[in-house]
């Protein structure tokens, strides 16, 4: 056994009573309100974007599930949210519209947030009505999230903020963005940054698409120009951005997403497969099966360690990087095993479904961080660096 499994101690993931029954509603609303979606959407769900389902999500009480009801939310466990999204997810549900607000932005504004904030913002995002994008990277900063150059400067009225975010997850379809900035004049590295919710009809700011090779618009570029952020929509203390940047990637990194988003290649193999499949089909399976398994149970660990308040930064970066390894691998191992990789363009779901994974899988690993950056953090969490 590595070092890296020898430092993943595993939690018990004990969720309330109840979760059979909680799996089944799930499954039943997904039947009622998303329509089967074609291979191409089910493939890749939470990178997805459906306003409607995610309104009907929310009416339903299945965002913001652990915050507090007086923000719109509805204190159930992390655990039992951790199961709704398994169940989207494992179903290719449309969820890509909220899911960034309801994974990172949301907690970011109960744990950090100034309490006018939180009430103007957290129940429309649990209604599934407003939509957050992450100002993150940058061009010229590579991977390294510290070499941000995004300038603000304080004046009379607010902040002037000027620079440019790249990769920007739907932020075409998002009202906010919150977005890491350079406000110390002079600073370097992780020392003087702070967070910002910046509204994306503010004048100065132009989003721009980044269309991936299958026409996807997924990705954006986002400029801002000279644009006015009242002070009032400064997110924690000015100075404090990298302390907060970091906290928020761990609630990014660890979820199910970083096995389940190519779920779907998985279960049309099966499907493709029947109920003989050869020999070496029938090894593939399993294999992947097994992959999906201890994914799952390190995932659920990491979740359990967060649901009681722990700060599973390590592991966290392991399940990414482990997740990543897997669904850039899934899709190459069954071009090879199967008629659909000899023929991408065939007429079938396993071969759009492969068509796609083989185009999109490679920017798996620059969500959240890429390869290098994680296995940084896990070489520090070994002690080994």
């Amino acid at each position: 056994m590595s070092e890296a499994m020898q430092t993943f101690n595993l939690r018990s993931f004990e969720p309330p009573e109840g979760v059979a029954a909680l799996r089944k509603d799930v499954r039943a609303f997904i039947a009622q309100e998303a329509a089967r979606a074609d291979a191409s959407t089910r493939v890749n769900s939470w990178a997805v974007a459906d306003a409607a389902f995610s309104r009907a999500l929310g009416k339903a009480g299945f965002i913001g599930m652990t915050w507090p009801k007086k923000y719109g939310g509805h204190e159930r466990h992390p655990l039992e949210r951790y199961v709704v999204l398994e169940e989207l997810l494992a179903a290719g549900a449309p969820v890509g519209m909220h899911w960034i607000a309801d994974r990172q932005s949301g907690p970011l504004l109960l744990r950090y947030g100034e309490e006018e904030q939180r009430q103007r913002f957290l129940p429309q995002i649990a209604k599934g009505e407003l939509y957050v994008c992450i100002g993150m990277s940058e061009p010229g900063a590579g991977s390294d999230l510290a070499a941000v150059r995004t300038k603000g400067v304080r004046t009379n009225e607010g902040w002037r903020i000027s620079g440019q975010k790249i990769w920007t997850t739907n932020a075409h379809n998002s009202h906010l963005m919150i977005a890491l900035v350079r406000t110390e004049e002079g600073s370097e590295r992780n020392a003087g940054l702070t967070q910002f919710l910046i509204d994306l009809s503010s004048p100065g700011i132009d989003v721009r698409p980044i269309i991936d090779l299958t026409g996807g618009h997924d990705f954006n570029e986002v400029f801002l120009d000279d644009v006015l952020v009242p002070d009032d929509m400064r997110v924690g203390e000015e100075g404090a951005g990298w302390k907060q940047v970091t906290a928020e990637l761990s609630l990014e990194r660890s979820g199910p997403e970083r096995y389940l988003s190519s779920f779907g290649l998985f279960v049309e193999l099966v499907r493709a497969a029947g109920p003989d499949p050869d020999d070496s089909l029938a090894a593939l399976i399993g294999r992947l099966s097994a992959e999906i398994w201890a994914l799952r149970q390190m995932s659920m660990s990491t979740a359990a360690k967060l649901a009681d308040g722990d700060d599973p930064a390590l592991e966290a970066a392991i399940v990414k990087d482990l997740g990543n390894s897997f669904e850039q691998e899934a899709p190459r191992l069954v071009q090879a095993m199967t008629e659909a990789g000899d023929d991408l363009l065939a007429d079938s779901d396993l071969a759009r479904m492969l068509a796609i994974l083989l185009q999109v899988s490679p920017s798996f690993s620059l969500r959240g961080g890429t390869r290098e950056i994680l296995r940084g953090i896990i070489a520090r969490g070994l002690g080994l660096r």
